[in-house]
């Protein structure tokens, strides 16, 4: 402990004499290790930490695999057979979410509704902090109607209050009692206000409706695979014993972890972006210690003269790893300071869409992170520092120091190298964000088919009523806001494009007038013949929804105001599924058969062709959709967009004030177009802005980095440029002389790191649009800069060495 004192002191005291290099050094590595401690928080927080849950290792989201290989939700009977038959679980649940209005409180509310079965809480092992769960009357058809309550919804919306009994909250036409509140880290589904048990209402009995996501938990002592052997098994017997065959009939079943399930979405963009800081960190790292090889140059006399008097090479690397471990515990203390505004910045950037936020937060394991690479960092350069310091033969540090070679050129090849091993990390950083910024070019480059400026949205929940009701009162609602000075063009629709959950899909017929089916009996036995099938998204909107967001018609008419609630129903399709289903056909006058997806059977004729449109984002490509009138078949959820061309500010208060005299218990939801489509490329914008700003500060420090190599050795050269001089030679000689060997370094770091872009290309393939891993626009762009900008920094000390005095350089040798 003695000796590991002494050391300290001397390190200490040795920091203390050089506050410049002390100060860049903690500094640069503190810029390095908060940016790795910020996206390792969020990493943490979103992949790698437990779920909340009593052994969250044996929680499982359960799946339809559908003919194309991938996952969909559960069909309600398909739940039934998977819950009844299996031999893994312990218990099984099932949930959807919906959106519904809450009356009853001071104010009506828009909540986020969980329709969940008798075992969902089980299931998780989550248990209210005030209350109980669902009763068994409570959860059975024609129950009593409770529902629990999240810690938060409780706290904003109904006061705290502690006698369960007092609140009555009134949704989808029921009154409901409040008779549990869940705890305040409990946030499964996200975002949940209200959990209702949905054994209420009768089931769907279709095999082909995927209504439902599952969880179960597994069984002690059974694997995930022998989990997944048994659901397939019970899948395979649904597939060959069911009277719905279509491609909608499940193929097979699956099962994995839940938390994977919940992010697997971003698991990929997140470990990209934890490789980019990595390559930041060593960035950093690079730069220090090129900073400590200038340092140990300085201090060769002093290391050789210590060494000739006893001092062996152990020792002298010990008291290097030392002064390291000093320097990174500053940069470490430091770096968590900077990890705090950095994960600020982060959460206010996040998409609104990045799962468990609530868990981000700098914990014990991320600072365990933190301590952890401050460890390797102080070991790596301490041993690179020590080993470089201790390399030459003490009697040779000494001559070589007594006539002035302060370093020699062994410090000098040195530092090159890591220069260049800069260069070439910073470019793999430049190409990734090139790549992801040229891919945000094509993205915005894409036609959405749908007007984005001027259009406001509102999200409604209709009270309950029957259909004739529902058109009449939407129809009057669409008229009213209509009248709103500033509004062009108003109407309504089942989703918003780009919106979180976009238009519901199904399976349509194509049937004549005298098949069409008149029960659904009927219906899916037409179903079985595959050349009656079809595959579309189901939009249900106004006449006057395509002329307000600018859909073009490209063929027959669009909805008229003679397609009223009692005349024959009339759809129009999009432009992708007249191609795909009628390829050089005319689709007009051709009737189909949709009530599968809103229970109404009434034969759909086509009267028109629009455009298509980007429902589920930019990337993605238009799907084929069928529209239906919704003044013919209305929806109780719906979303009004309007035109305008007036104050939104005003057209706001406008709407609010008509939806408050229509609608006083259904609270709207206002948003505008652009609004929507900037959050439909949040992620995108995400990943471009982090891994950009890492390129960024990596180009700034491999460029310091390659100033102060070339500068340094400037520095150690005076003499020999002042002797070149004397002798005869031009300052043009000695700023090529210069430059040549600063563009060397540079030049072999960019070589290398053309190879390394290829590999890192790669791994980013996932993230990119209209654009290939080696796409040569943005390789030569960025070598180019990169090249650049560091040949303008070899050229500052180059230009400065032009200035040497020959009679001074030669009087000092």
């Amino acid at each position: 402990m003695d000796a590991v004192l002494r050391d300290l002191r001397y390190a200490l005291r040795s920091l203390v004499r050089q506050p410049s290099f002390a100060l860049l050094a903690i500094l640069t590595l503190a810029l390095g290790v908060g940016a790795s401690t910020a996206i390792f928080t969020v990493a943490y927080g979103v992949l790698l930490r437990p779920l909340p849950y009593p052994q969250p290792d044996r929680l499982l989201a359960v799946w339809e695999v559908n003919h194309r290989g991938t996952y969909s939700r559960l069909a309600d009977p398909n739940f039934d057979d998977f819950r009844d038959q299996n031999q893994s679980f312990a218990t099984m649940a099932a949930y959807h979410v919906e959106v519904a209005s809450v009356s009853g409180q001071a104010e009506p509310t828009r909540a986020a509704v969980a329709v969940v079965t008798k075992d969902f809480f089980t299931v998780l092992g989550v248990h209210p902090t005030i209350g109980r769960v669902f009763a068994a009357g409570e959860a059975r058809p024609g129950g009593a109607p409770a529902l629990l309550a999240s810690a938060r919804y409780w706290r904003e919306h109904l006061g705290g209050v502690r006698d369960l009994s007092t609140p009555k909250l009134r949704l989808q036409g029921r009154s409901y009692s409040l008779v549990g509140i869940l705890p305040d880290d409990f946030d499964f589904p996200p975002k949940t206000d209200l959990w209702l048990a949905g054994e209420l209402d009768p089931e769907s009995t279709s095999r082909t409706s995927h209504n439902s996501f599952a969880i179960a938990r597994l069984r002690n002592g059974v694997s995930l695979a022998q989990a997944n052997a048994d659901l397939a098994s019970i899948a395979g017997r649904i597939a060959r014993e069911a009277s719905e065959k279509n491609d909608y009939l499940l193929r097979s079943a699956a099962a994995v972890p839940l938390q994977a399930s919940l992010t697997g979405r971003v698991r990929s963009p997140l470990y990209v972006l934890l490789g980019a800081v990595g390559f930041l960190l060593l960035v950093a790292c690079a730069n220090v210690a090129n900073l400590m090889l200038a340092q140990a140059s300085k201090r060769a006399r002093e290391l050789a003269i210590r060494n000739a008097l006893g001092a062996g090479r152990r020792r002298l690397v010990q008291q290097f790893t030392t002064e390291t471990l000093l320097l990174s515990a500053a940069s470490g203390v430091t770096g968590v300071f900077i990890a705090f505004g950095f994960l600020r910045v982060l959460l206010a950037l996040a998409p609104q869409d990045l799962p468990r936020v609530a868990e981000i937060t700098i914990s014990w394991p991320v600072l365990a992170f933190t301590a952890a690479i401050s460890l390797v960092v102080a070991i790596g350069l301490g041993t690179f520092a020590a080993v470089r310091a201790t390399a030459g033969a003490p009697r040779e540090t000494l001559v070589e120091g007594g006539r002035g070679a302060v370093g020699g050129q062994r410090a000098q090849r040195v530092g090159r190298a890591i220069v260049a091993a800069q260069l070439a990390m910073t470019l793999v950083l430049l190409t990734g964000a090139g790549l992801l910024g040229r891919s945000l070019l094509r993205v915005l480059s894409v036609d959405p088919g749908f007007r984005i400026d001027n259009v406001l949205a509102i999200d409604l929940q209709l009270p309950e009523m029957d259909r004739a009701r529902a058109a009449q009162f939407v129809g009057r609602l669409i008229q009213r806001v209509r009248g709103i000075p500033g509004v062009r063009q108003a109407a309504a629709v089942n989703a918003v494009p780009m919106d979180e959950g976009g238009l519901p899909d199904g399976m349509f017929l194509e049937v004549s007038a005298q098949e069409n089916p008149k029960d659904f009996q009927e219906y899916y036995a037409l179903a079985k013949r595959p050349e009656r099938r079809g595959a579309a998204d189901f939009g249900v909107v106004s006449p006057e929804y395509f002329q307000a967001l600018g859909i073009p018609l490209r063929r027959g008419r669009l909805f008229a105001e003679h397609d009223g609630f009692g005349a024959p129903h009339v759809a129009v399709i999009s432009e992708s599924l007249a191609q795909s289903r009628w390829p050089g056909r005319d689709p007009i006058g051709r009737t189909i058969q949709f009530g599968n997806m809103d229970g109404d059977l009434h034969l759909l004729t086509i009267v028109g062709v629009v455009g298509d449109t980007h429902e589920y984002g930019l990337e993605q490509p238009p799907r084929p959709t069928v529209y239906v009138n919704m003044l013919q078949r209305p929806r109780s959820g719906l979303s009004l967009v309007m035109h305008t061309d007036g104050d939104a500010a005003s057209i706001a208060a406008g709407a609010r004030a008509i939806l408050r005299d229509e609608m006083p218990d259904a609270p709207p939801r206002l948003r505008t177009f652009s609004q929507i489509y900037q959050a439909s490329l949040g992620s995108r914008r995400f990943n471009l802005t982090l891994v950009g700003a890492f390129a960024l500060t990596a180009l700034l420090l491999a460029i310091a980095g390659v100033y102060g190599v070339v500068s340094y050795g400037v520095g150690q050269r005076i003499q020999e440029i002042g002797v070149r001089m004397a002798l005869g030679a031009r300052s043009a000689d000695v700023l090529g002389l210069i430059l040549r060997q600063g563009l060397a370094t540079t030049l072999a770091g960019v070589v290398v790191g053309i190879g390394g872009s290829f590999a890192m290309a790669r791994t980013i393939q996932s993230l990119l649009f209209g654009t290939t891993p080696t796409d040569p626009l943005t390789l030569v762009t960025v070598a180019t800069l990169l090249i650049t900008v560091a040949a303008l920094a070899c050229y500052i000390p180059a230009r400065r060495a032009t200035k040497v005095d020959p009679i001074s350089a030669l009087r000092s040798e």
